[in-house]
């Protein structure tokens, strides 16, 4: 008879976090091999056997967005195929989720087929941390944890502003309930900049809804990509009289011209967490400081194979 254990491996796209959480549970990362052929193509081997037991896989789909996204689906196939009683895609960052709708006449759905491949491949939960729109957890058929960096940010914030005249603003109108989620939590005042993107990755600030003069204002949003929004956001404050920028963004995905941005923006500090890998290019730019969610992430891992609610999480 199998005993039931608890493994934890992780792909290419964020090592030291898979480490951190195997670190937290008090456990060592499982012994996993990946590689490719000369064409390209991915190759996935367990190196231990893991028949009957419950197996964890930490992969965010981070740049390059493609290669991790079938490295996590090949090594889940390879996991069904080896007998685990039990597959949990760990998705620190969910990629394709900005694409949950159609938004033009033509255009996929890829949020829902992203879901489709993962249920598919064989996955038998999915662990995320703050999915773009809450609503793609309905494209799952299998269950769906989508846990918060809230509390995480505003155990920080609320370190660090004590005492100061405090706003949090949504960089768009879609971001506010997350802002005004935080400033509840923070018991803060709240803000919102309107913006008009007339392309992709293009994003033109028209005003901001709220008082911010001679406040110190956060910036909250889930993810900053090219930070054309938020570098936007960052100098429609200050031109309204902020006495302080700073963002917190959970996923700091940081692509293309997004580091140029950031060190030439009044923005004083970008606050990120280690979903994704850090750009070289964005750390040079001496703005941009990282939070690890390994403990919470190593929480719910524990909780789901405990079979223990992970309410709590979101408190």
């Amino acid at each position: 008879m199998v005993n039931r254990k608890l493994r934890l491996f992780s792909g290419t796209a964020v090592p030291d976090l898979a480490s951190a959480i195997a670190a937290s549970i008090g456990m060592d990362l499982g012994r996993i091999e990946i590689r490719r052929f000369s064409d390209g193509e991915i190759f996935v081997q367990f190196q231990e056997t893991i028949r009957g037991q419950d197996v964890f896989l930490v992969q965010s789909t981070a740049p390059p967005v493609n290669d991790a996204l079938m490295e996590l689906l090949i090594a889940i196939d390879a996991a069904k195929r080896a007998s685990a009683r039990q597959i949990c895609a760990v998705i620190p960052y969910f990629g394709y989720a900005r694409q949950d709708r159609k938004s033009a006449s033509r255009t996929p759905i890829t949020a829902r087929l992203v879901a489709d491949m993962l249920e598919v491949a064989g996955a038998t939960r999915v662990l995320t941390i703050d999915l773009h729109a809450a609503q793609i957890q309905g494209f799952f058929k299998i269950p769906v944890d989508n846990i918060f960096a809230a509390p995480l940010f505003a155990e920080d914030i609320a370190a660090r502003y004590a005492g100061k005249p405090l706003v949090i603003v949504s960089p768009d109108v879609g971001g506010v309930v997350r802002a005004r989620a935080l400033a509840k939590r923070l018991h803060a005042e709240m803000a919102i900049v309107d913006k008009r993107r007339p392309a992709p990755n293009v994003a033109e600030v028209m005003n901001v809804i709220g008082d911010v003069r001679d406040k110190y204002c956060i910036i909250i949003d889930d993810i900053v990509d090219t930070a054309g929004t938020l570098v936007g956001a960052a100098e429609a404050l200050r031109k309204e009289g902020a006495a302080r920028v700073d963002a917190y963004v959970t996923h700091g995905v940081l692509s293309g011209p997004a580091p140029e941005r950031l060190a030439a923006s009044s923005l004083a500090e970008l606050v990120v967490t280690d979903t994704v890998r850090l750009r070289p290019e964005a750390a040079a730019t001496g703005k941009v400081r990282v939070l690890s969610v390994a403990p919470l992430l190593a929480e719910a891992i524990q909780r789901i194979y405990d079979a223990r609610s992970i309410s709590p999480l979101y408190a």
